[in-house]
């Protein structure tokens, strides 16, 4: 997931939003999870969990649009070529390590079949992602949605500097918003409902309604529009931060509504209405726990930094770990659908995440730093040499 930077204090910022990081990732393992033997319990608050992806749109869009935001009020350029390396050396390598064990060896696939080998490389697999012949590693069609808004933003961003757009820009947001609809309603008219009595209904519609990044902007696009209240109108922050407690509570009423009207999921209603209004309610409480009143903004909690410091290895590795659990530990007489098998799941996929971040991510990351450093070096070497002139 992307790192974390934003307008607002630092040390802040990383206490509230690490608790919706950890939210989002044990929401999702809990989904993920019913995918295997499972108790039945799980069923039960694992439903809902396809959302936590959803929580983790709303968070990028407002943490990537939030630096970019604000290099934009200070009047500073926007560096392409510093904004896709501190991207590369974020996401790209830990997940290559994934693609490579995935690709090579063959009995740590959760399911049949990997999609074509380009379709990971170039981040396009959730187009066109069918379930009836791809079944391994598909969680990464979330990935592919995220690098697809890392590269279409700052680009977007410096097009309507150079036409010099300003506020105006804003325009987009909402235009944007009904362009969703417009795409969601379509591909279920045209390719989901003609499905509906099919036995391959639930593939149909997360190849056509769940996946494209064209159906789910809408979580992106609500983080971006927080972004950008708070960056170019403080006010508007000043007005939310009296009443933050309220606005979390507003977005909670509004995700339990969601949890009645988005159940099942695989619904037209859904479709069309429950994508923006997960959305708006995840957008509601990310845009309160950033506010200085909110009650999580100073909590410290060493479990959620944690989790939402291995949130991206843990989603990488997930699904493989579990599933090596469950081939292996019948062997020593662990019932794959106990209690004893899940919790043994999840520690392992902890520690497949621990294992990740410590031998590839952070390292990835000093790299990144000393790359950035060698750039600001030459760069402050141009400036002087060019006073000189």
């Amino acid at each position: 997931m992307p790192s974390v930077t934003s307008s607002l204090p630092e040390k802040h910022k990383l206490q509230g939003l690490d608790h919706l990081r950890a939210l989002a990732i044990t929401y999702v393992l809990l989904f993920h999870y019913q995918l295997f033997a499972h108790p039945d319990w799980v069923n039960s608050i694992g439903n809902f969990g396809w959302t936590g992806v959803d929580l983790f749109f709303v968070l990028s869009g407002f943490l990537i649009a939030g630096q970019l935001f604000d290099a934009v009020k200070k009047g500073k350029s926007i560096s392409l070529k510093e904004f896709f390396a501190k991207r590369f050396f974020r996401i790209i390598p830990p997940y290559l390590v994934m693609f490579f064990l995935y690709t090579l060896i063959p009995f740590l696939r959760e399911r049949e079949h990997l999609a074509a080998w380009w379709k990971y490389l170039t981040f396009t697999l959730n187009f066109g992602l069918d379930l009836r012949t791809t079944g391994t590693f598909t969680h990464a069609w979330s990935l592919c949605v995220e690098e697809q808004f890392y590269l279409i933003l700052p680009l977007t961003l410096l097009l309507f500097n150079h036409f010099k757009a300003g506020k105006k820009a804003a325009y987009i947001l909402p235009g944007l918003f009904i362009l969703g609809f417009i795409f969601r309603y379509v591909s279920w008219h045209y390719f989901v409902e003609p499905e509906l009595s099919s036995d391959y209904f639930g593939a149909v519609w997360n190849q056509f309604i769940y996946y494209p990044t064209y159906n789910r902007l809408d979580g992106l696009l609500v983080g971006v529009s927080i972004a950008g209240a708070y960056t170019f109108y403080p006010q508007m922050k000043e007005a939310m931060n009296r009443y933050s407690n309220l606005l979390m509570c507003s977005g909670l009423i509004i995700l339990i509504a969601a949890w009645f009207i988005c159940t099942p999921e695989d619904t037209f209603i859904t479709a069309l209405w429950g994508f923006p209004l997960i959305a708006s309610g995840y957008g509601l409480i990310v845009a309160a726990i950033v506010c200085p009143s909110n009650f999580f903004y100073k909590l410290k909690s060493v479990v959620t930094t944690q989790l939402a410091t291995l949130s991206y290895g843990l989603y990488l590795s997930h699904k493989l770990l579990i599933h090596l659990c469950q081939n292996m530990l019948p062997k020593v007489g662990i019932e794959k659908n106990s209690n004893l098998m899940m919790a043994c799941c999840f520690v392992a996929a902890i520690g497949g995440a621990v294992i990740l971040r410590y031998t590839i991510e952070k390292p990835s990351l000093k790299i990144r730093d000393k790359v950035l450093q060698k750039w600001k070096r030459e760069k402050l070497k141009e400036s002087a040499a060019i006073a000189a002139t």
